[in-house]
């Protein structure tokens, strides 16, 4: 029963995770992310996914970020009909970041298409890649397994679940595949977390694979240390806020990132250093988002729980004000004292963070702190290159607001942090490891870090490609 390895998705490329094994005649998808900040290339990947979702049985999700869950509903309308596995947090993260992002599909599509007929000009913005009533169907095809519990998914292969410390609920997946030769182990790692006293534990060891699948987002550089990184964003408030009398924008993930800055200004605020300056978390699913941290709080770090019992709202502060209608978005706006907005998306593909955009990068008072990764192409690595006018919704904006980058707050481990991850592992004993999910910076570096620690078959696939194993 040979097995194979075709990567559809995160090849070469930071977004849109998607690899199919396909072993005597079963087929497992291993994510089923969308493609994101490649403008129309982006929208042509989503539309074809490159197999017939038919065909698949089983889907095996990491964790809920979009460009690892973003479509499913349309796998599903096109005819996807087996399980969905995750564990339980993802699960619940998924329900409302589905929904999340179909509404602002089609909220975006809605506003271009107006302002595109007042402009006499076709509208940049795609149609919807599927709607809001396209998720609830694909709810129904979730089944959760709890971390380190393995659990028969198929004849001849069993699933186990092991934290990658990601966001909350993320997993590396452990596949054990059964083979007339002796039993086949394959390791995928969805995306690793940090190293670092924040919110999550550290990414838990995995079992000894033989064929590993392993994200490269920093595979290139190191973060700074924690404690930098809070002197650094406290510094960054008081230049812009205070002294600047500016906008701070921080574009933000909904799900890990917001909860993880929040938690750093509600620090600075109980230690009286936070300057008074009204904190806006202007995204309705980051507000649902915190509500899930809230709910498997289980799943935080033991120092965490433990603060919980001293301070019940971690995210919560004097001064943090939580916005959910679109009037009040809009009225941020127009208003002209400081204040700092945290807003989705974070690579600002989407979502209400653009209309800020769009209204405060030409004022050179304020600025935009970006505080992850952003794929070549988004607008956020546009604004990064230092781009001096960019696109938004069909608007050509100057940028006169300064473009700050903090790369602590990222999710993804650092390069050293992922080499200390795999190290678990006998690399003599690791038939073949296939790098993924990043830039090819990143993935020429890391291949070299894992061949330099004794990893053989180091492949960075294309899209597209299929490996027999």
């Amino acid at each position: 029963m040979p097995i194979s390895i075709s990567f559809f998705g995160a090849a070469g490329t930071v977004t849109g995770s998607k690899h199919l094994i396909e072993v005597d005649g079963l087929r497992i998808l291993l994510d089923c992310g969308m493609s994101q900040g490649e403008g129309h290339e982006s929208d042509k990947r989503n539309r074809f996914f490159g197999f017939d979702p038919h065909d698949v049985d089983l889907v095996v999700l990491s964790h809920a970020h979009i460009d690892h869950s973003g479509m499913l509903p349309r796998l599903v309308a096109e005819g996807f009909r087996g399980i969905i596995w995750s564990t339980p947090a993802t699960r619940d993260l998924c329900a409302i970041m589905l929904e999340d992002s179909a509404r602002i599909q089609e909220s975006d599509f809605e506003f271009d298409a107006k302002r595109a007929k007042k402009q006499d000009r076709k509208p940049d913005w795609p149609e919807p890649l599927y709607t809001v009533e396209d998720v609830k169907p694909t709810m129904a095809y979730f089944q959760t397994i709890q971390y380190n519990a393995p659990h028969k998914i198929a004849q001849g292969v069993e699933l186990t679940f092991t934290d990658a410390g990601h966001i909350l609920g993320s997993a590396a997946v452990q596949l054990a595949i059964e083979q007339p030769t002796g039993t086949k182990h394959i390791s995928f790692t969805g995306d690793v977390g940090r190293y670092v006293d924040r919110l999550l534990p550290d990414p838990v060891p995995f079992r000894q694979c033989d064929v590993l699948i392993c994200e490269s987002t920093y595979g290139d550089r190191d973060h700074v240390p924690v404690e930098e990184a809070r002197d650094e964003l406290l510094h960054h408030v008081q230049r812009v806020c205070v002294e600047q009398q500016g906008k701070l924008l921080i574009p933000a993930f909904s799900i890990g990132k917001t909860q993880e800055i929040l938690y750093t200004l509600n620090a600075l605020s109980n230690a009286g250093k936070l300057p008074r300056i009204p904190v806006f978390v202007d995204s309705p699913l980051s507000i649902n988002a915190t509500a899930v941290y809230r709910e498997h709080s289980t799943l935080l770090q033991e120092d965490v729980r433990a603060e919980l019992q001293r301070d019940p709202d971690l995210f919560g502060f004097n001064g943090v004000q939580w916005i959910q209608k679109p009037e009040q978005s809009k009225a941020l706006n127009a208003r002209k004292e400081p204040c700092i907005i945290i807003s989705a998306s974070g690579m600002m593909e989407a979502g209400r963070i653009r209309h800020h955009l769009r209204y405060n990068l030409h004022d050179e008072r304020n600025a935009v702190l970006v505080v992850g990764f952003c794929a070549p192409g988004s607008l956020g690595a546009k604004l990064l290159d230092g781009a001096s006018e960019v696109r938004i919704f069909g608007d050509t904006i100057p940028v006169k607001a300064a473009i700050l980058r903090m790369d602590f707050y990222s999710a993804h481990a650092g390069q050293s942090e992922l080499m200390r991850y795999i190290g678990c592992q006998d690399a003599a004993k690791v038939q073949r490891t296939f790098l993924v999910h990043g830039v090819e910076r990143s993935l020429t570096a890391f291949k070299a870090k894992c061949e330099g620690a004794g990893f053989k078959n180091v492949v960075v696939p294309k899209r597209g490609e299929r490996f027999e194993l």
